[in-house]
Order: C-alpha cells, then structure tokens, then sequence
C-alpha cells in the first residue's frame, strides 16, 4: 500500500516562499508515474501545480511556472514543492499525489495521495 504524507508550514506571509515535502511509503518515487502537486483553494476547484517524474524531469503549470519549482530527495523518498512570492490567492489545501498523467485535476486520475494539508498565507 502506498502512502503519501504533506509536510510543511500552515501560515505563510504574503512575499514568501512556501515549501511543502510529501514523504511517500509503500513504493519508490522513481517508478514509472508522475509524483504531483496539487491545491485546492477554498470554495474553488483542484488545481493541477506540477509534477516530478521517476527520472527527475519536472513538469510544472505555465501560470505558476515562473514562481514554482519541484525537487525530490530519492534517498528519503520524498518530493518536495517551492512556491514563492506567496500573496492570499495561494491560500489552499494542498496535496500531494501518484498519477499516470500530466495536468490531471479530478482525484479519479490518481491511484493514491496525502491527506492534504491546510496553507493560509496571511501576515
């Protein structure tokens, strides 16, 4: 069974760079999928940010491309996202997930994913 857990600070002040980790149990992140973020801001949808791959190429949202960044640590099985120049737009819940595709934004494309957790960006 694979697990997927977000980590990372709740409050982020606006200007920052918010960083959220997913530690993945159960199976290596250098398989065959797609190891992606996502958010979902409140009374919005899911929104697809990016994706590192199990060969370490990244694929992020044009949007958010200029601000967003996706590392991964293969020895602690974890990936990690950078947002930065955070404003209350990026205020969300937001997850981490295993899919077999990019710039998927239904849960119904991916097998497995973290609980979510809650980012408020606020001074």
């Amino acid at each position: 069974q694979v697990q997927l857990q977000e980590s990372g600070p709740g409050l982020v002040k606006p200007s920052q760079t918010l960083s959220l980790t997913c530690t993945v149990s159960g199976g290596s992140i250098t398989t065959s999928y797609y190891w992606t973020w996502l958010r979902q801001p409140p009374g919005k949808g899911l929104e697809w940010m990016g994706a590192i791959t199990s060969s370490g190429s990244t694929y992020l949202k044009p949007s958010l491309k200029s601000r967003t960044s996706i590392s991964r640590d293969t020895t602690k099985n974890q990936f990690t996202l950078h947002l930065g120049s955070v404003t209350a737009e990026d205020t969300a819940v937001y997850y981490c997930a295993r899919g077999r595709d990019l710039q998927r934004s239904a849960w119904s494309d991916y097998d497995y994913r973290g609980q979510g957790t809650q980012v408020t960006v606020s001074s």
